[in-house]
């Protein structure tokens, strides 16, 4: 079938497919309706089956389009990355990542530490798309997606980063009042965060606490500004927070307790056509020792004073790593 498919058609058939409207198709390819209609039709004459549905003005996929469409994605990554390291090589290019990821992990890590991946990589830019939706990389024209949850995502490289546990934190004022108390006082203090979690942690923490925090935040850059300002305790993951921890506007309140149920992690996720891409895999490789070094210095940062008194549940060690 590859002798005789009529590739000069799949550009339409692409466009038509992302924007489910023909004329929408035709003004992105610079062509008429009528050109971008016959040429789909051709295509689908060619096959010998419909790759659209047709409702109205609109078109949607059927299941033959679908199947069609993830193979010509991958046709395309795979050109677009073709052509790059041929531009690469005959170097007069530089190159730019499309990235997307979570609000919270952008505005807390990652913003304060552009400017060291520029000094490293000045000819790879970074073009940063920030969301809570999960993209679908491949349709949308992304290099690579930091993603936070169990995974796996199908269809795609997933490459863990980090393992993230939660830790209670507050502004100087309100952990100066808490430390060296026993945790239980915790849930008499205003809590920022989410109640389920609050309550895993309570109860990691070998307590029973009904738990009804003060406010609810759908980001963790906005709890964690919340208790930078002094408004409560806040639950929040201790690499959103590192930055805040080492310059001493937010404290440790009490310990980092592991949850059976928090383990997540915030994972790389990329196409395997990318795997190999020097651009891509020198910003996963940075963004490893990034967090590497914000780890360690985090260890190596030493409190004034100790944290709220610990308690384990019956035959368990507290840990706090």
């Amino acid at each position: 079938m590859s002798q005789r498919l009529p590739l000069q058609y799949l550009a339409a058939f692409r466009a038509a497919a992302r924007t489910q409207n023909l004329r929408a198709a035709a003004e992105q390819l610079n062509l008429t309706h009528s050109a971008v209609s016959q040429q789909i039709r051709s295509l689908e004459g060619q096959l010998g089956f419909a790759l659209f549905e047709r409702q109205g003005r609109r078109v949607a996929l059927n299941a033959a389009g679908e199947a069609l469409l993830r193979g010509v994605e991958r046709a395309y990554g795979e050109l677009e990355q073709a052509l790059l390291a041929a531009a690469a090589e005959h170097g007069s290019v530089a190159r730019s990542l499309r990235v997307t990821m979570l609000p919270s992990f952008a505005q807390r890590w990652l913003m304060p530490r552009i400017g060291r991946w520029h000094a490293l990589q000045p000819g790879i830019a970074l073009e940063l798309h920030v969301s809570q939706e999960v993209i679908d990389l491949e349709r949308e024209g992304y290099h690579l997606a930091l993603r936070q949850g169990r995974g796996p995502w199908t269809g795609l490289v997933n490459e863990a980063l980090i393992e993230s546990n939660l830790l209670p934190v507050a502004a100087p004022a309100l952990a100066n009042r808490l430390i060296g108390r026993p945790v239980s006082e915790l849930a008499r203090q205003p809590l920022l965060g989410d109640p389920a979690q609050w309550t895993q942690w309570f109860e990691a923490a070998g307590l029973r606490e009904r738990v009804l925090p003060m406010a609810i935040f759908n980001d963790a850059g906005m709890l964690l500004q919340a208790a930078e300002q002094g408004m409560g305790v806040g639950l929040t993951r201790e690499l959103l927070a590192a930055d805040a921890l080492l310059d001493g506007r937010l404290v440790r309140v009490a310990p980092q307790v592991p949850l059976a149920s928090e383990q997540q992690r915030y994972h790389l996720v990329y196409p395997p056509a990318l795997a190999q891409d020097p651009a891509l895999r020198a910003f996963c490789d940075w963004l490893h020792a990034e967090i590497a070094a914000s780890r360690a210095a985090l260890a190596g940062h030493l409190p004034a004073q100790a944290p709220m008194q610990e308690i384990s549940p019956p035959g368990t060690a507290t840990a706090d790593r």
